[in-house]
Formats: C-alpha cells, structure tokens, sequence
C-alpha cells in the first residue's frame, strides 16, 4: 500500500486536474452538459491510454534508444522543470477549439496525459514497478474525471483566485519533484561511473 502511495501522489501533482478546471470550463462554455460528460469520458479515456502505453512500454523504447534510467531521470527532471516554471511564469493555453474531439486532443493529450506525467510514470515504474503506477495511474485519470464532472461546482467554491493558488502550489510540487529526480539521476551517473 505504501508503494501505491509513492507512485499516487506524484501523479497527483502531474496531472494537476484542479489546474485544468478554468481551461476545461472556457473550452466547453458552450457545450450542452451531455456532450461534455462525453468530453470527459473522450479525455480520460485518451489520458489513460497513453500513459499507461508509457508505463508498459516506455522503458522497452529506452532499450531501444541506448538510454539509461540515469540518463531518462535528469533529462525528465530538466523536462518536468521547465515544464513546471513555464507554467508558473507564462500560464496562457490555447482556447476557442472545436467541440469535436476535444476530450482527445487538447483535453486528454497534452492536459491530463502531458510532458508531466508521463515522464513521472516511467520514473515511477523503475522505482516501484509498472502494477503500482498502473494502479496508480488510473485511480488519478479517474480523480480527474470526477474533478472534470464538477469542474463548475469546484470552480465556484475555490472561484478564480483559489483555483489559480491551487495550481502555482501544485507547479511549485512539481518542480520540487523535478529537481529531486535529476538529483537522483545525477547521483545514479556517480555510482555508475567507475573510479578515476
């Protein structure tokens, strides 16, 4: 159960579905509330797959590639930061898309399954292992689902202030864990490194 958690919280914070509340709610002003519950099934449904591609799959590519875990660890942790302080610094996303696969694309892929949490899903199955951040993965693509389902309700209770506070702590999260992951893959390159 510990091993869920250590892969949960991670996630959490890389799908980050609180953030995607105002974005979500500007996208689907103008939707009728039936096509949007098939906009969040589309998204999570499209998020869930492709991270869980990465999860079963991602490190047999890094096979492929030549690239080790040390070498996927710093260069995602340099990815999840630029990542995170993009986000803090210029938070604008692209708005005004068409109704029609809007759960698939920006929605599921790059919002919920983006840069994030797919780097932290391949980190994650070399610490913990795929059945943990499997499990782990769907349980945070269904959270933000339902997140998705009351994105009004929420929105009126944190209103737009809270909502953008909740996101900066979050990114702020993020970027701890970014540099906590390049902290280890750097340390991996140390102890891999023979003595000079």
């Amino acid at each position: 159960m510990d091993v869920f958690w250590l892969c949960f919280l991670p996630l959490l914070v890389a799908v980050d579905a609180i953030g995607i509340v105002p974005l979500f709610i500007s996208l689907t002003e103008r939707v009728e509330r039936a096509q949007r519950r098939r906009i969040i099934l589309q998204s999570v449904l499209t998020a869930t797959a492709v991270a869980l591609a990465f999860v079963f799959g991602g490190s047999v590519f890094l096979r492929v590639l030549g690239i080790t875990v040390a070498d996927f660890m710093v260069a995602g942790g340099t990815l999840l930061f630029v990542f995170s302080l993009s986000d803090l610094i210029a938070p604008q996303r692209a708005s005004g898309l068409e109704a029609d696969g809007l759960g698939a694309v920006p929605l599921g892929v790059p919002l919920l399954a983006g840069p994030a949490v797919l780097t932290t899903s391949l980190l994650l199955v070399d610490q913990y292992g795929r059945l943990a951040t499997a499990v782990a993965v769907v349980t945070n693509m269904m959270l933000a689902g339902i997140t998705l389902r009351f994105a009004d309700v929420l929105h009126r209770l944190l209103g737009a202030i809270g909502t953008r506070v909740i996101q900066r702590v979050m990114l702020l999260l993020l970027a701890a864990i970014a540099v906590m992951t390049v902290r280890k893959g750097v340390e991996a390159f140390l102890l891999a490194a023979p003595p000079g």
